[in-house]
């Protein structure tokens, strides 16, 4: 929950160039997967690589453009959670967030 609530806040309140586009690509990779590893009983590395895979298909979206291949430009919701602004540092943040949850499973002493 508290990392749900930064995420809020830096999309809310940050206005930068680190923290809001590549930071929160991060976090939000990490919070993915610890709000569906709440839910779901599934290894860590199925569903971290699955969040990752998720994280990619949205970045590609934005590639093609899809928000405006669906006609949902004008619905604010769809243009947030989909986006529209490819960016390749994108996944390399997704991939950084991925990392963390592998490292922290690592450390936990998990099976991955």
């Amino acid at each position: 929950m508290v990392l749900f609530v930064i995420l809020v806040c830096i999309a809310m309140f940050v206005r930068d160039s680190f923290v809001r586009p590549f930071l929160g690509d991060v976090l939000v990779v990490i919070w993915m997967y610890t709000f569906l590893a709440a839910f779901l009983s599934v290894r860590p590395l199925v569903l971290s690589l699955f969040v990752l895979a998720f994280a990619y298909c949205v970045e590609i979206g934005q590639y093609f453009r899809l928000v405006d291949v669906l006609g949902l430009q004008s619905n604010k919701i769809a243009s947030i959670v989909i986006g529209s602004t490819f960016d390749w540092l994108d996944l390399l943040a997704y991939t950084l967030g991925w990392g963390v949850i592998w490292l922290f499973q690592k450390q936990q002493g998990e099976e991955i």
